[in-house]
């Protein structure tokens, strides 16, 4: 991730000389208590000697270029979602997402697609895109200069995907997910990511996250209310009676996968597992966020909860403590239920009234909850 050349000729934002964390993040110049600081640096003491001790592992499992990486994992499909839950080490990070997510294949299969839709190519969200970019990891040294190379590339996926998919074009939030991928691959190998993310190379299809009207966010935020509600009906109770839904706090962690407003080793570490077991480990993350912090959110009221919701304490933040609770929740079988479910309600709320009627009544909550979700990145900061 060597991107701190970017920092020499930044504009806007601080003089090169602040410091930066391992990621290249700005680090703030108040607020860092001694104890965060030294809670910081045995975080990275302790990823750094565990990702030493693992990378001669992870680089025998893959081969050179990841030559071997599909004969091992058909031999030892077990012992790689051991590894990949533990966290993939940072320097073989970029590959090894590449070839979980299948956007490897996609490349090697649409030789010189990314160049044609760069360049001859033109989107109806361009300005849209450009009006967004500084809102995208703003304290990132990649990012921080005004049409430097990291807006640029950033710019480039953007775009590339708008017209590689009209249907979707571009969505505020879909920024986190190309700038996380830029910072650990080329433009093209991010480009194809996103494609294999939204398109479903390997999992379930992403795009409806983006679609008009947020159709998957919608649909997710209904699973979670009702897994939340199963899993600890205390909370979720509380949640009712204080007319708090998931789209005040949840959706931004559909639409980014925990991108926007985490601290950067958890987001890594969520990506890692996300990328090979797909979207329900979002729902995991997030069901563990709440049981981690359950016996202090049952008690605030409405105000305090939406404050504590964009206030996670740290170490319900630390991904060796919060990923251990994700994992204990078994959510498969009951998301496809609850998907069921969902889709049920949605054809029986279609039928029961007139299409004059019920689209512009659909339409309009459709809108209200996709501006909420969105609103929440328009003053974003890392």
């Amino acid at each position: 991730m060597d991107k701190k050349k970017a920092v020499d000729d930044t504009e806007p934002g601080p003089a090169p000389s602040r410091p930066v964390d391992r990621f290249g993040f700005i680090k703030p110049e108040q607020g860092t208590s001694p104890d965060g600081i030294s809670k910081s640096k045995f975080i990275h003491e302790r990823e750094r000697e565990r990702d030493g001790r693992r990378i001669k592992k992870w680089r025998k499992m893959i081969g050179v270029g990841g030559s071997d990486w599909k004969h091992y994992v058909r031999r030892n499909p077990h012992v790689v979602k051991r590894r990949i839950r533990k966290g993939i080490p940072d320097c073989l990070r970029g590959l090894v997402w590449q070839l979980i997510s299948g956007s490897r294949d996609l490349l090697l299969m649409n030789p010189g697609v990314y160049e044609t839709l760069v360049i001859y190519e033109t989107s109806a969200s361009e300005l849209e895109i450009i009006r967004d970019i500084s809102r995208t990891f703003p304290s990132h040294i990649f990012f921080q200069q005004r049409h430097g190379p990291g807006q640029r590339s950033l710019y480039n996926v953007l775009k590339a995907y708008s017209v590689y998919d009209r249907d979707v074009g571009y969505v505020q939030g879909m920024g986190f997910l190309a700038g996380l991928l830029l910072l650990y691959m080329s433009e093209e190998d991010a480009f194809w990511l996103l494609v294999a993310l939204l398109k479903g190379a390997v999992h379930a299809p992403m795009e409806g996250l983006y679609q008009a009207g947020l159709p998957l966010v919608q649909q997710y935020l209904y699973q979670f209310e009702k897994l939340v509600l199963e899993q600890m009906p205390q909370l979720g109770q509380h949640f009712i009676e204080e007319m708090i839904n998931p789209s005040m706090y949840a959706s931004q962690w559909f639409i980014t996968v925990f991108s926007y407003s985490f601290p950067f080793h958890l987001t890594l570490r969520v990506w890692d597992v996300f990328l090979y077991e797909g979207i329900k480990v979002v729902f995991q993350v997030g069901l563990a966020l709440l049981r981690f912090c359950h016996d202090e959110l049952v008690k605030l009221p409405f105000e305090k909860l939406l404050h504590a919701f964009r206030n996670f304490p740290e170490e319900a933040t630390d991904p060796d403590v919060l990923l251990p609770i994700a994992f204990t929740f078994k959510v498969s079988g009951r998301l496809e239920e609850l998907e069921k479910e969902y889709q049920k309600k949605l054809e029986g709320s279609n039928a029961s009234a007139s299409t004059k009627r019920s689209h512009p009544l659909k339409l309009k909550t459709m809108s209200r909850i996709g501006s909420r979700a969105l609103s929440n990145f328009t003053n974003s900061e890392k």
